[in-house]
């Protein structure tokens, strides 16, 4: 039975997504899954904030017909099950560390490349050159689709002593994010574990874990300044860059409409001032939360992230670059990108 304007108009709120998008098009419900913890759209890690921004205004553009439901601290799935089930498209969209797929995917782990971003005009900067449309290019070949670049600096929260210099990582246990930030902690005589950031508090906690190198944001959102006697902040300088992107399903983006696409990459792309903004006041107030709670402020000099950088170009980047030829053609475009 086909319905009128009048029969249209009297379901209020659903009559612009239905008179908008035809009667035989059932409303998109996104969802997106994070491993960060939930909060509100004005209060709580900027991360899950982003995600809630995109939600209203997908919903806002589109007059009802996309709507988005956001799934905080690894409530819909596992953290490192994520990137997997987008690619099938069991899962529409997460906020996650791109690297943290580097294991099925080693191209990913460009997003954490010790040294190699230095800032973030220059991370940011990636979406635009060569390196970003490689990088964009690969990712869709795998089923993915970047829909908000996001970049964060990190730093380094430690239980006992400060990790600042190269040479500080001797004999301690430190989660380093990424294989090629463990292959430069190794080559500094560190012990290296993996894990998720939201399994750093009990980590370090239990002792298990020294030091952790994580973004500004996760050392204040996993309360890791309840445990550290020591912060290495990356608020002037850092080596430590993440891309930690709005990632959606290649299989979900193609089954939108082209009104739906358009919606989705517009506001996607809009929110990257906010990411930006958030990370470099994150990368302030971290500093500030540390202090508060009792514990030692370091920050680098251009000495202490040159040494690191040297470290990591004789190791995780010739590790990376021998991989395969899509991981070799990456690091050089991303290093032309920063000269």
């Amino acid at each position: 039975m086909r319905i009128s304007r009048r029969q249209a108009l009297a379901l209020g709120i659903a009559a612009p997504a239905l008179l908008r998008f035809g009667e035989a098009r059932a409303a998109t419900a996104l969802k997106i899954s994070h491993q960060f913890p939930g909060g509100t759209a004005t209060e709580g890690d900027f991360r899950d904030r982003l995600c809630r921004r995109f939600a209203a205004l997908i919903q806002e553009r589109s007059k009802g017909a996309m709507t988005a439901e956001i799934y905080p601290g690894s409530s819909l799935m596992k953290t490192n099950a994520q990137v997997s089930a987008m690619r099938k498209g069991a899962l529409d969209m997460s906020l996650i560390p791109i690297s943290y797929a580097g294991g099925d995917l080693p191209e990913l782990n460009i997003g954490l490349m010790p040294g190699l971003v230095t800032g973030y005009d220059e991370g940011l900067g990636w979406k635009n050159k060569p390196i970003g449309q490689e990088f964009s290019k690969f990712l869709a070949a795998k089923g993915l689709v970047i829909v908000t670049w996001i970049w964060q600096a990190g730093g380094v929260a430690s239980r006992a002593r400060p990790l600042v210099e190269v040479g500080d990582a001797k004999g301690m246990k430190i989660r380093g994010g990424s294989r090629e930030m463990d292959l430069v902690l190794q080559a500094a005589g560190a012990s290296v574990l993996s894990l998720p950031s939201n399994e750093l508090y009990a980590a370090m906690q239990t002792g298990a874990c020294d030091a952790a190198l994580t973004s500004s944001t996760s050392l204040t959102s996993f309360r890791l300044e309840e445990l550290a006697k020591h912060l290495t902040t990356g608020r002037a300088k850092s080596y430590w860059f993440m891309l930690e992107p709005l990632v959606m399903s290649k299989a979900v983006f193609d089954r939108l409409s082209s009104e739906e696409r358009d919606i989705i990459v517009s506001v996607g792309a809009e929110l990257e001032a906010f990411g930006r903004a958030a990370a470099v006041e994150d990368d302030v107030r971290v500093a500030k939360v540390y202090q508060a709670a009792g514990a030692t402020v370091h920050d680098l000099d251009d000495k202490t992230v040159r040494a690191w950088r040297e470290l990591a170009r004789d190791t995780a980047w010739k590790d990376y670059a021998n991989k395969n030829e899509n991981c070799a053609r990456l690091i050089k475009l991303a290093m032309e990108a920063g000269s």
